[in-house]
Order: structure tokens, then C-alpha cells, then sequence
């Protein structure tokens, strides 16, 4: 057995692996205690990555589809080539506007979708969405109000604070920050600190909560508000943090001023007196850190929750400070091309790009229209829209009435299956990779990880297949290749020169920077090690931006770092921070966070005359997409994967509901939305509220078995949800808040 160095890719913390290797199978994870966030830190869901590493629906060949519908293996010239021709012809005929890009990368799997960027600005293609259009780009927004930039995100300090809030989130499961599990029970055993959880499920971070505030589904906008109401009201605001970096807080406090605290509790569904003990707390902390995730973000009134949340950090002044919320680095934008953000909305809709992505619940509405500027193509790079986006129905329908389809990915996915051509992608440890969840502070750390396999015959890293492509579409004419080629073997500094003069003189090297890096750089790095090449120039990006703080964790410059990251394969930090570098990160003119945001006013005093959303015919709001410990992100096809751990993918519901319903604990149920219905099996569980019921994420896959046939395991959560219900602001989903009904099958 060998030992190699890499990461997990199941959630967005990555945490470092050390993994025992036998020919090209895992036999064996471990957490790498040099990884410097989480140093030896694991949860039990890794040991199973064979599973997705040799799965049976692995794609092995270039897949083109026949008039017939069926598919058949082409050699990769001929893909290329013709993949090449199909793009192109559409950016001809309908402008490479009506190209669209979704996805870019899978958990951990972000270096690839840097190299698709080149094949964009080769097509002229401006408009891409990706997984954080359905989740983030709410909070990001709110991040741009008060902060300045979208890109002003903050990040929480739960090691060192004294107070632990999560809204909406189960770091349990999901994680969302690094080592959760440890820090969740350093918090909840010491008699000094506080865990307060906000969730309608008593979840397993809810049940080590000293307050959980089970709030109603779709509460959410008026316990925060009526949180927010408390500190004003009782005047446990921080007068001297407020006056001397903020703006508006004379604007803000007359909304509060008058709320009705006691209405919007009952609202809520949660005690008065609970809510006040939870205030209070809050404001006597020395350091308060908050996290919220998809329980508030894919709920009605997101971005709004989004505000109210950040009202309670910030009007009790922890910001910019130890155990608080800070504005932390980057290593690379997460975002959409700055294409899409000059234009302003979608081609269609014209809906607001925050962070350049398209909303992902309109893109069906920006195909199936006979609109001049509607989308004509789409590539889809590691991601499944037809499986992960709401109203699979919608989006099935919707690639089916484009021009041309084509898919990059490691597995046949269901996106696949829609697809005009598939290439197969090497998977994420048969190539360099790296993920962009750069996201921690003072200490900022990357990893880039080297290949654990050699690529599976007949497949490809994404960094030559866009290379390829580039290529294909004429991309690289007349471009200085050979001198760059040159200086690369004369090393990284002349390299250096060399690139910033070639792209002095030609506009096309910045916007295809990632391929013709890959192409030139070759003679300066390790034996294949070409597709490190991008990091190399995010390295550059990273140092001149934020050079005070890749100075401090030992770097003189970008080729200093980028050495040290090639070097290391546990990963470095690359920058290290004081506190006061939070209020050198603050975009806004006078650096002083900007309390009101104008465009949310009417929405909040929208809550006094209404009330969490219910429909009389579907009495349920069905949470769609629950983290389990037998459920992670669909990057695990195989469901064997779970083994005792399998539930099934049963509908969590509560035992008054089920008594009233004449269900029992694995009985059989038909749930029904106003887009589609499933049989269910039926989890008993006093975790859920009355009128609260849940499905798990990472189900209804189509997997084959072991004689071929595909089966279906559990029921895909987005047959059942719709592209209708979504914020206003941000256009993110109400996954958790789908309305349902439910109806006991007989036995038998």
C-alpha cells in the first residue's frame, strides 16, 4: 500500500487526507495532520471515496449522440473537432452572448473551471452560472450593501468565540467551517461560552445548542427582525463601535423602533422569553460568530435574513476583531466573468447578475422563450443543473430546446444523458487540483494537490481539454508563444517579464491567460505539471493584490508563493492577517460599513402585515435536500457507498403529523408538490416539528447495477420543486420551503 497526499471533496472545507493506495484503488483515508487548517481533522464520510473514485458509471470515451438518441464512442480529435465546429457556429450565427457556461467545478474540483475560462473568451461567451447562484449570491449581495464589494465576505472566528450562532445551518453535517465537529463540542462543554442555533429541526448541532430557537419553516425574516428590534429596543447596541465605523444607524433604528416583538415571535413560532435570553446573550458577549447557510438562504425572505443576520454582528460591534467576523483573503474569484457584470442582467430577463453568476432558477426561463438573445448552447463542466437546479422537468426541457449541449464530467450524469456530446474528464485524483474555498482568517491557506492515479484510459484533465478546444477554435493564432516558451526556460522570473510584456502588447493573452499558460510554461515546472500553470498566474494575482499579507506568511512575491504551494502538497497558508486588515479590506469610500440597505426596507416593512408562507392545500413545507450522515454531495454516484448508514432516503416527519396521518415509523407515503409526487418511506422522528417534514440531498441518482441495468435509488429532490419560488432579490430557490402534502399508501 502506498501513501499519498491529497483531500476530501465532499464539502467546501476539503479537509487534507493522507490515503493508502492499492493499484488504483483507495483502501484506505486518513486526515493529514499537516494540512494547516485541518490538521488530522475528519469526519467518517471520506473512507468511502473508492466509491466515487471507481465507480461503475465512470465515462471512459468521448460520447457523441446518434439521430436516434443513443450515443456512440468517437476518438478525442474527432470530439474536439467537432465540439470545436458546433460552438463556434452558434457564436457566429447568434453571437458568443448565447453561449452559456454552467459549473466549473465540483466540491474540490475548481482548477479545471479556471481553464474553461479561456475556452469562453475564445467563443466570446459572457453569461455562466454555477452552484452558488442557488445558495450564496444573496448573502453576497448583502455583502456589497453594507460592505461595499459582493466580494467583502466575512468569515467566522468559532475557535476563539465566545458566542457560536448558526442560522440555518448543522455544521454537524455540513460543516461550513474548519475541524466543526471538534469546535461544536469545545463550545457546548465549557460553562463560559454559548451555542445558539437557529433551525426549525432539532437538529444534531440543535441538540448541543444551549438555545435552539425552533423557529417555524419560513420563520425566519421575523425572528431576526424581532432580534434585531430587541437590541435597539433595550438599547444593547455598542454606541461606540456604531459611531465610529458605521453609517445610518439613524436611518435603521426608527424601523425597529416601532416593530411588534411580541407578534413577530408568535410569528415565528418561538417563545418571547427564549428569543430575549438569546439577545442578551449575544450583546454581553465579548466576541459573537455567526454562520448561516441553505436552511435561511434557499428560504423565502433569503436575502432579507441575510441583512437581519449581520444587523445582530454588527450593531453589537463584533466585527474586525478576535472571535468575531472578519473580511478574509482570496486566492481566487469564485465568481462569474466581468463580462456579465458590465451587462448589467441576463440576456432575457435582464435579472441581476450578483458576482456575475446568472440565477440559476431563470436559466430555463432564458432558453424556452422566443426571445432574439435567449441561450442557443450551453456547456456544462462538472455539474448535474438537470439533477442539482429546481424543476428537473424544466430543465430537461429547456437543454432540449438548444442548439447544442455538451458536458464535461468524470461520470454519466443526468445532465449527461441531455447532452449532444460528453467528454469524459480524468477524475479529481487523477490530475493536479485545487479548490477556491479559500475562506478562513488571520490564516488563509491553499492546497494544490498532486495526481493520486494516472488519468483512467481514454479520459482527459480539464486543463487539455480546453486546451484542445482553444486550440481548435483558433484561439491561439498569432499569439507569442515561442518567446513565452523561451523565458520559461530561462525560469520563473524571466517568465514573469516576459508574460506581463505579452500582455502589454495583445489583450488576448489576459483573457486566455489560463491556456496559454499551460501551453508555455511547461519548461519551468516539474515534469506534468502543466496544468499547476493557472496557479502559477493566480499566484502573481494573489501576491500584487494582497502583498501585505502574503508578505507576513513569508512570501517575498508570486513566484516565492507559487514555489512554496508546488512544494507542499499538504498545503500553505498564503496569508496572514491582523484584525485591522478587515477595515483595509472594507470597499466603501470612507471605510465605515454602511447599516441600511435601501432596497430591503420595503420588504421588511412588508413582515408586519404578513405571515410565513402556507397553502391550505398542500398543509406541509417539505425541506428538500437535508444533510445526513448517509448523504453527502453527488459526486457519490454509488449508493452502496452508505452501507449501514442508509436510511433510504426516507421523509423525515414528526410523530404528531404522522399519528394524524396514519403513517408509522417506515411505512410507505405518496408526497406530492404543486410540480410532481414520490413514494416515500416514512422516518418517524421527534427531530421535526408539526408541519415540518424533510428528503435528503444526494439521492434519486441513476446508477447501474452490477448486470448494467440503471436504477434509481431514493427520490431526486428537484422532480418535486419549482423555479417559481425564489427570492426576489437574488433569484436563489425556496428548496427548503416547498409546499406538500401527504398521503398514507396501504401495505400491501
Amino acid at each position: 500500500m502506498e501513501s499519498k497526499t491529497s483531500a476530501c471533496i465532499l464539502c467546501s472545507i476539503n479537509c487534507g487526507l493522507t490515503l493508502g493506495v492499492e493499484g488504483r484503488r483507495i483502501v484506505k483515508v486518513r486526515g493529514d495532520r499537516s494540512h494547516p487548517t485541518s490538521k488530522g481533522y475528519l469526519c467518517e464520510k471520506p473512507q468511502a471515496l473508492d466509491h466515487y473514485q471507481n465507480g461503475r458509471d465512470r465515462l471512459t470515451a468521448p460520447l457523441r449522440r446518434r439521430p436516434d438518441g443513443s450515443f456512440e464512442a468517437v476518438d478525442w480529435d474527432t470530439a474536439i473537432a467537432e465540439v470545436a465546429t458546433r460552438l463556434a457556429a452558434v457564436a457566429d450565427a447568434h453571437g458568443g452572448a448565447s453561449i452559456f457556461y454552467y459549473g466549473g467545478g465540483a466540491q474540490g474540483n475548481h482548477l479545471g473551471g479556471a481553464y474553461g475560462r479561456a475556452t469562453r473568451a475564445a467563443l466570446g461567451a459572457q453569461f455562466t452560472s454555477n452552484a452558488l447562484a442557488q445558495e450564496k449570491t444573496g448573502e453576497f449581495w448583502v455583502d456589497g450593501q453594507l460592505y461595499g464589494r459582493s466580494r467583502c465576505h466575512t468569515c467566522p472566528d468559532f475557535e476563539h468565540a465566545e458566542v457560536a450562532l448558526f442560522v440555518g445551518k448543522n455544521p454537524w453535517q455540513s460543516h461550513g467551517f474548519p475541524r466543526a465537529r471538534t469546535v461544536l463540542k469545545a463550545i457546548s462543554k465549557d460553562p463560559a461560552r454559548s451555542l445558539i442555533v437557529i433551525d426549525p429541526r432539532r437538529s444534531e448541532t440543535a441538540a448541543l445548542a444551549d438555545i435552539h430557537l425552533q423557529v417555524r419553516p419560513g420563520g425566519d425574516a421575523w425572528l431576526l427582525a424581532a432580534m434585531v428590534a430587541m437590541l435597539v429596543h433595550d438599547d444593547l447596541v455598542d454606541h461606540a463601535f456604531i459611531a465610529e465605523h458605521t453609517r445610518d444607524f439613524e436611518g435603521l433604528s426608527p424601523e425597529f423602533a416601532d416593530l411588534p416583538i411580541a407578534r413577530y415571535c408568535a410569528r415565528a413560532g418561538v417563545d418571547e422569553g427564549l428569543v430575549r435570553r438569546a439577545v442578551r446573550r449575544i450583546a454581553a458577549a465579548e466576541s459573537v460568530s455567526v454562520l448561516e447557510d441553505l436552511g435561511v438562504q434557499q428560504a423565502p425572505h433569503s436575502t432579507l435574513s441575510s441583512w437581519l443576520e449581520k444587523l445582530l454582528y454588527l450593531l453589537t460591534g463584533n466585527f474586525a476583531k478576535r472571535g468575531g467576523m472578519n473580511i478574509h483573503s482570496n486566492f481566487a474569484s469564485l465568481g462569474g466573468g466581468d463580462g456579465a457584470r458590465r451587462l448589467g442582467g441576463s440576456p432575457v430577463g435582464g435579472h441581476r447578475l450578483i458576482g456575475g453568476l446568472v440565477p440559476c432558477n431563470v436559466i430555463p426561463d432564458e432558453i424556452l422563450t422566443d426571445h432574439p438573445d435567449r441561450f442557443r448552447a450551453m456547456i456544462v463542466e462538472s455539474g448535474n443543473p438537470v439533477h442539482s437546479l429546481a424543476d428537473s422537468k424544466r430543465m430537461r426541457a429547456a437543454l432540449r430546446a438548444l442548439d447544442f449541449v455538451v458536458v464535461i464530467d468524470v461520470a454519466m450524469t443526468e445532465t449527461c444523458h441531455e447532452a449532444d456530446y460528453v467528454l469524459p474528464a480524468a477524475s479529481q485524483y487523477e490530475k493536479w487540483e485545487a479548490t477556491f474555498f479559500n475562506l478562513e482568517f488571520p490564516h488563509n491557506a491553499f492546497q494544490l494537490r498532486p495526481p493520486v492515479f494516472e488519468p483512467l484510459l481514454g479520459t482527459l484533465p480539464e486543463a487539455e481539454i480546453h486546451a484542445r478546444l482553444v486550440r481548435a477554435l483558433g484561439g491561439l493564432e498569432s499569439l507569442p508563444l515561442a518567446s513565452l516558451r523561451a523565458a520559461a526556460a530561462q525560469g520563473l522570473d524571466a517568465y514573469a517579464m516576459a508574460f506581463m510584456s505579452a500582455a502589454g502588447m495583445d489583450r488576448r493573452v489576459m483573457s486566455l491567460a489560463p491556456v496559454i499558460l499551460y501551453e508555455t510554461l511547461a519548461a519551468a515546472l516539474p515534469a506534468g505539471a502543466e496544468a499547476t500553470a493557472a496557479v502559477w498566474g493566480l499566484a502573481q494575482t494573489c501576491a500584487m493584490q494582497q502583498a501585505a499579507s502574503v508578505r507576513r506568511a513569508g512570501f517575498r512575491d508570486g513566484n516565492a508563493l507559487f514555489r512554496a504551494i508546488l512544494d507542499t502538497p499538504s498545503g500553505v497558508v498564503f496569508t496572514v492577517d491582523d484584525h485591522a486588515e478587515t477595515w483595509a479590506r472594507l470597499a466603501t469610500p470612507d471605510k465605515r460599513v454602511r447599516l441600511v440597505v435601501p432596497e430591503l426596507l420595503d420588504e421588511l416593512r412588508g413582515l408586519v402585515d404578513t405571515e410565513p408562507v402556507r397553502r391550505r392545500d398542500f398543509p406541509l413545507v417539505l425541506s428538500a435536500g437535508e444533510r445526513r450522515s448517509s448523504t453527502a454531495n453527488t459526486l457519490y454516484r454509488d449508493p452502496a457507498w452508505r452501507g449501514a448508514k442508509d436510511d433510504g432516503g426516507a421523509l423525515r416527519i414528526s410523530p404528531a403529523d404522522a399519528t394524524a396521518l396514519g403513517l408509522t415509523d417506515g411505512g410507505a407515503a405518496q408526497l406530492t408538490t404543486p410540480r410532481g409526487s414520490a413514494r416515500v418511506v416514512v422516518e418517524v422522528t421527534d427531530m421535526m416539528q408539526p408541519g415540518h417534514v424533510s428528503l435528503p440531498n444526494g439521492q434519486g441518482l441513476s446508477y447501474p447495477s452490477a448486470s448494467g441495468e440503471a436504477v434509481v435509488t431514493g427520490v431526486a429532490p428537484n422532480e418535486l420543486t419549482s423555479t417559481e419560488d425564489r427570492d426576489p432579490v437574488a433569484g436563489t430557490p425556496w428548496h427548503k420551503h416547498v409546499p406538500a402534502r401527504l398521503e398514507a399508501i396501504p401495505r400491501g
